[in-house]
């Protein structure tokens, strides 16, 4: 029986309409010289293109 990725589980989610979410990039590090207003949007969810949430899908196959 094939399994989930569990690596992508931890990174992803999934809503109920089937789109898939990931966290915005550049949050970790490096901050101090960006604005508050781009340090707030970093903390958002942000969708997936379509050719990159296919193959997310395919590793969550189950």
């Amino acid at each position: 029986m094939q399994k989930n990725r569990k690596s992508i589980l931890k990174r992803f989610k999934i809503t109920k309409s089937g789109k898939i979410l990931r966290r915005a990039a550049g949050q970790d590090h490096n901050l101090a010289k960006r604005s508050p207003k781009s340090k707030r949007g970093r903390r958002k969810w942000v969708q997936l293109s379509k050719a990159e949430s296919r193959t997310i899908k395919k590793m969550l196959k189950y």
